[in-house]
């Protein structure tokens, strides 16, 4: 479809790359002052962006001080603010199904989506680090398949919850005296495995009804998981037909649940590094790379399952070594693309480490190229569009959304402009009826 792809600007701390934080001529507290993430929003909204995308991080130890926490402050207060200083792009914010309550998380939610005008949107996580655990006094995290399950209920209740209003619940009759129609607020009366929930919501739905779901995983029980629910799916992907074969998954699954595949969009991440010319891009790539020493390689190692002593720069992955870990616990979506493309491509560690974007698809060179690859993808089924994971922020995004972003609407695979007034317009969903 002409102008459909789809881009988000994903925030994380002062930039997805290590050493974003050393390369920028602010402070590296920056990423604790509002007027931060204020330059960021106007520049993702100049650039017709359909969102901001926050993660949400619960635990110190995946970053272990070394950079800041890439998902330290809470999310959905940091959008809250942003709501009223911007009038189209979309809020997303992270949110666990295992260390939050589903009446809580469906109150926030609503609150954002109102004080928006309805451009809300809940990434839906289980969370796979296990420092979290004992930040909300359990002994560790529970098994996959657990934290799947309770997920399942758990968006269930919610979205019970943001239906307990029904059309017309607010008669706002004032000569009357009469401010609800009660018989148009029901209950939800849940009885789960994991939840007892009375409701109903405080508040009526949104001008989208409510948040736009979205979704990360890639287990199995994570595509389940999305498939059943999901309006957009997040998916590390890093090569072309691993993210081809994804897409179809997804869509299939989605078929299965009677859901119309049309309406499930799957973004991978992808972290552009951007120069005048290809030289100047794979400069500031190594200078990058230079100023973040061996923290990739530590990252690489936790999200492999394995220890850094276990990958040698110059060989390839100890692939069986990593497959046989009987006690990995982490994100199944990282592990697997790192895999696939350093297999696909008979990448030694080292060569892995320059091209594995953080754990995400990565592209080097001129804004023609980086929109080559964008559309390539797009036009190939591999993707409805990217969250992207600037390497430096902000001058990262503002150079994606100067030089990029005018090349794909050149080219008619990015829209002009907005064209609705809520996320789930600007997504293409129109509005939403559950």
């Amino acid at each position: 479809m002409s102008g459909g792809l789809i881009l988000n600007v994903t925030l994380l701390g002062l930039g997805m790359h290590p050493a974003a934080w050393r390369l920028t001529t602010r402070s590296g507290a920056a990423y604790l002052d509002a007027a931060f993430y204020r330059d960021i929003a106007l520049t993702a909204e100049r650039g017709k962006l359909h969102a901001l995308f926050l993660a949400d991080t619960l635990a110190a130890g995946e970053e272990a001080y070394q950079r800041p926490n890439l998902g330290a402050m809470d999310p959905v207060t940091v959008l809250s603010s942003l709501a009223n200083i911007t009038q189209h792009i979309g809020l997303v914010a992270t949110a666990s199904t295992t260390f939050n309550d589903p009446f809580n998380l469906a109150r926030r939610f609503m609150t954002l989506d109102h004080l928006s005008n309805g451009r809300a949107g809940w990434n839906i996580v289980t969370t796979f680090v296990p420092d979290v655990a004992a930040n909300f006094g359990q002994q560790g995290l529970p098994p996959v398949a657990a934290r799947y399950q309770r997920a399942e209920e758990f968006v269930d209740v919610v979205r019970a919850l943001w239906q307990s209003w029904q059309p017309g619940a607010i008669v706002d009759d004032k000569s009357g005296g009469i401010f609800a129609d009660t018989a148009r607020i029901q209950p939800v009366n849940h009885h789960g495995d994991h939840f007892d929930v009375q409701g109903p919501l405080t508040l009526p739905p949104s001008r989208q009804q409510h948040a736009v779901l979205f979704q990360a995983g890639a287990s199995e029980a994570g595509r389940q998981l999305a498939a059943r629910n999901a309006d957009i799916v997040f998916t590390a992907q890093n090569t072309l037909r691993s993210a081809q074969h994804f897409y179809q998954d997804i869509k299939q699954r989605a078929r299965g649940f009677g859901r119309d595949h049309q309406q499930i969009k799957v973004l991978p991440g992808l972290m552009p590094i951007i120069g005048t010319s290809e030289a100047e891009a794979h400069a500031r790539k190594a200078q990058l790379d230079a100023l973040a020493g061996e923290s990739e390689l530590k990252k690489l190692a936790l999200r492999l399952g394995v220890e850094v002593s276990d990958l040698a720069l110059d060989k390839p992955l100890p692939v069986d070594k990593i497959l046989s870990n009987p006690n990995f616990c982490g994100a199944e979506g990282f592990r697997d693309a790192a895999l696939r493309l350093a297999s696909e491509e008979n990448l030694t560690v080292r060569e892995l480490l320059y091209r594995n974007g953080g754990g995400h698809l990565q592209a080097i060179g001129t804004p023609a190229q980086i929109a080559d690859l964008i559309e390539h993808w797009y036009q190939h089924q591999a993707a409805d569009g990217f969250n992207l994971m600037i390497d430096s922020l902000p001058d990262g995004l503002h150079r994606f959304v100067d030089s990029v972003v005018p090349l794909l609407q050149q080219r008619g695979v990015f829209h002009q402009d907005y064209h609705g007034t809520t996320l789930r317009e600007n997504l293409g969903f129109g509005v939403h009826h559950d």
